[in-house]
């Protein structure tokens, strides 16, 4: 019999997670859910689960700071974290409190039980198989986050004049949309609203430099669809009017 505890703060991928799990149980085995380190802790004290799956970022106490607990009344318990985050740091971390696996939200369901399945036969057999290291495992989801953050930037930049939301972009690459915008801020260094908006505003730059358009048409081709939005939008980027924009742009050029 397995005693498997999952420690997730928000309730829908909790429920997600124990639907899941259940699918690979047997109805000897017990599962228990909670969504904070503390939480995590007493449960684990009381009733001693061989198989958990620890979110890292949880209220109260951190899930690694979680397991650094329970690893010294537990030692031989097989965890997984599940993270939306894969810094190196968290890695090493893992790596030190001997983590089984480091599985990076959105979490596939495939991924999850086939995981589950390899801890189950784990405990059953009383060892933990010599695999590939949770950093190794990090360092090719990093290669695959790379390459959906190239392919969104990519599509982003052929339809920015569009009526473009997070939500559209996300699913292109196939990603959770609150994953994704977590991502993309971190590796882009803006947030993706704020990304659109810079394209929007250079691309309206260019036609005031370049067109006698008026502010109305520019702020169409531009994607908005409301001039009056667009004119705050642009003054709040480039510090003046599109209109004040244009005649210094024509000055400049006068001078040259």
């Amino acid at each position: 019999m397995s005693v498997v505890m999952i420690v997730e703060d928000e309730l829908l991928e909790q429920e997600f997670l124990r639907a899941l799990a259940l699918d690979e149980l047997t109805p000897e085995d017990t599962l228990l859910t909670c969504d904070s380190g503390e939480q995590a802790i007493k449960l684990a004290k009381q009733y001693r689960p061989n198989i958990i799956f620890m979110d890292v970022i949880i209220p109260e106490t951190d899930g690694l700071t979680a397991i650094q607990e329970i690893r010294k009344f537990l030692p031989g318990a097989c965890i997984t974290i599940l993270s939306a985050y894969s810094d190196f740091s968290y890695a090493q971390r893992a790596i030190n409190l001997k983590v089984f696996e480091y599985l990076l939200k959105p979490i596939q369901p495939s991924a999850f039980k086939e995981v589950l399945g390899r801890m189950l036969k784990t405990v059953c057999e009383g060892h933990v198989p010599a695999e590939d290291s949770p950093a190794d495992r990090i360092v090719e989801t990093r290669e695959d986050r790379q390459y959906f953050i190239e392919e969104s930037v990519k599509f982003i930049k052929e339809h920015f004049k569009e009526r473009l939301t997070l939500e559209m972009v996300a699913s292109k690459v196939f990603v959770n949309p609150k994953y994704f915008s977590h991502v993309f801020k971190r590796e882009m260094g803006v947030a993706f609203t704020e990304y659109v908006i810079q394209l929007k505003i250079q691309y309206a730059c260019r036609l005031l430099e370049t067109t006698n358009y008026p502010a109305y048409r520019i702020s169409l081709e531009c994607g908005f669809s409301d001039p009056s939005y667009f004119n705050r939008v642009f003054c709040a980027q480039m510090n003046t009017t599109p209109q004040a924009y244009r005649k210094f742009s024509h000055a400049s050029k006068s001078r040259d």
